[in-house]
């Protein structure tokens, strides 16, 4: 929701739905629900101002309103816990006397489908109920009536006063659901976020950014599924103006490993068996089969469209649904997922029927497949390549499961695992290490680098003041700075088969926080992360990149790998500071 009161991007029921709500990536007209005082939008807003701020450790988003007349506060709402689609706005009066103006356009599938909108008799009160192919809403709340393809309405709230609107997704087969307890939905749903926070303790130092990092991370799982999305938006441009602009609304199983690893790290042992039991569900079958990403449900096709009724953010096109990425080999996957589930174990998750097995399978199309090129960690839609990155987590995943033999006493073919770890080892340092420039390479055979580069210490592969891991950070530096911020890698090497061009990735400036902690630079480490932590927006949020010169976030946001790899950020420095004591 923006700052203007104004809801622009809504998928219901499911993050990877089609838009009900899509003004975000294109007009008002592609969909928005706007509640605001109605001086804010008279006369551009002279004397009204706004400020956000969620409630302590959850979800509930408070906007207050200052107005000539009197002050506002917009409480915003997704209740948890029932298994039901529901958005809650509750207006409280607290001072003077506002008049408020809201403002519906629904536009179901990204705003192709115009709904038909009737009244409804509801117990007492106004309902209107929207209904287009499978999707419904009811709307319940001041009377609206409507106007130029919207539906509009005004009420007045004094000090003291409280006016509920609450909004509720069904298929439109079925009947509208009863209406909420709005109250005791707030409370409950409030309740349940602040007991899982207190779950965990964080260091002193950004322990603000990290449990609102951490609650980022949770807010991203599918409740049922268990799924853990990338982002909750699409096509928000890594470029403004480029064609960089991806669908982040599913699961990559790297993102979903890495998550999974900071939340255990954090306390939250019980997320693991939920994500456990999706992966059997996602990846059942043949391990020959296993793609990089699926839907929420575990869903295989993603196919890649263009909606070309949505100009884009700001007129950056296109606009797309789905992720052709779902096709790539990419072989660094089953290094993450590996990583994640050692952490399981390693944190005491019970070790169920099917978890090891399933272990043991990717295990077994690693052996075969080790060798074969792939498209690294960034998806390059270029030629596939032996990408050192995915070499280094390929030897992840053999000492992944080496140790679950030696040190857990589950089963398997150690011996041959330890053989084939070491021939990895020795081939990344044949042919992924340049001894001329003393760095690690993006691929065998090239000479540039690339931040992911970075993530070699973090799987155990190589120390952090290994001569050949700050040769290689020497070098990241020199190429890869921009601005003071790191580039995933330089785009106009063509590597990737796009137009040049994007902002700096924030996760792999966090992962350079995370290595000068680790490798003795703790000032270089805090100064560095002082400036990430101040790109977080009002309530706390990053996206995907950072436009230095537009002092603005890019790229699909919330973005689960920033917060992340802000998390782990702050561990190294909180451990480097420790031991420095």
């Amino acid at each position: 929701m923006g700052t203007d009161g104004s809801i622009d991007w809504l998928c219901l029921p499911r993050f990877d739905s089609a838009s009900t709500f899509g003004a975000l990536l294109g007009t008002d007209d592609h969909g928005r629900w706007l509640v605001a005082p109605a001086a804010s939008v008279a006369d551009d807003g002279a004397g009204v101002s706004s400020s956000r701020r969620y409630v302590d450790d959850t979800f509930t988003l408070v906007t207050r309103w200052v107005t000539p007349t009197g002050e506002v506060d917009v409480i915003d709402v997704m209740p948890h816990g029932d298994r039901r689609a529901d958005v809650i706005r509750r207006v409280v009066g607290v001072s003077g006397s506002v008049d408020m103006l809201q403002e519906l356009r629904i536009r179901f599938d990204y705003g192709a489908a115009m709904p038909w909108i009737r009244q409804m008799p509801d117990a007492g009160g106004h309902a209107i109920v929207a209904v287009a192919g499978p999707d419904a809403l009811v709307v319940r709340g001041p009377e609206l009536t409507a106007s130029d393809h919207a539906h509009v309405g005004e009420f007045t709230v004094t000090a003291g006063e409280t006016v509920d609107i609450t909004l509720t997704w069904f298929p439109a087969h079925r009947a509208a659901p009863a209406p909420l307890n709005v109250g005791s939905r707030i409370r409950e749903t409030e309740k349940w976020w602040k007991s899982w926070a207190s779950a965990t303790t964080t260091a002193a130092k950004y322990s603000d950014a990290v449990r609102r990092s951490l609650l980022v991370l949770r807010a991203l799982s599918h409740e049922d599924t268990g799924g853990i999305v990338a982002a909750a938006t699409t096509s928000l441009p890594e470029e403004f103006g480029g064609s960089r602009n991806w669908d982040y609304r599913y699961v990559w199983l790297r993102d979903a490993s890495l998550t999974l690893h900071v939340l255990l790290d954090h306390g939250f042992e019980g997320e693991a068996d939920p994500w456990r039991r999706w992966l059997l569900r996602a990846i059942a079958g043949d391990p020959g089969d296993v793609q990089i990403m699926y839907g929420l449900s575990g869903e295989r096709r993603l196919t890649e469209t263009v909606i070309e009724g949505m100009p884009g953010y700001n007129g950056a096109a296109p606009v797309r649904v789905g992720n052709a990425a779902f096709t790539q080999y990419q072989g660094d996957v089953f290094g993450e997922v590996m990583l994640a589930l050692e952490r399981a174990r390693e944190t005491g998750g019970e070790e169920r029927d099917f978890s090891w097995p399933l272990q043991r399978a990717l295990m077994g199309f690693v052996e075969e497949n080790w060798q074969r090129p792939d498209n690294g960690i960034w998806e390059i839609r270029g030629p596939q390549r032996h990408f050192t990155h995915s070499r280094v987590m390929l030897w992840a995943a053999f000492d992944c499961a080496i140790r679950a033999v030696r040190d857990f006493g589950l089963d398997g073919p150690v011996e041959r695992w330890e053989e084939m770890r070491a021939l990895v080892a020795d081939e990344i340092e044949t042919q992924g290490f340049d001894p001329v420039r003393g760095t690690y390479t993006q691929y065998y055979g090239g000479t540039s680098v690339d931040a992911s580069l970075l993530q070699l210490v973090q799987t155990g592969y190589i120390a952090a003041d290994d001569p050949r891991m700050l040769g290689t950070v020497a070098a990241i530096e020199a190429d890869l700075l921009e601005d003071g911020l790191l580039l995933r890698y330089r785009t106009e090497s063509g590597v990737d088969g796009l137009p040049e061009g994007e902002n700096p990735f924030l996760a792999c400036s966090f992962w350079l926080v995370e290595q000068y902690a680790s490798s003795g630079r703790l000032a270089d480490a805090t100064a560095l992360m002082d400036r990430l932590v101040g790109f977080c927006n009002d309530v706390g949020l990053l996206s995907e990149e950072y436009d230095v010169a537009g002092a603005r976030q890019a790229g699909n946001t919330p973005q689960a790998f920033s917060h992340l790899s802000l998390v782990r950020a702050a561990d190294a420095i909180s451990k480097a500071s420790a031991a420095g004591e």
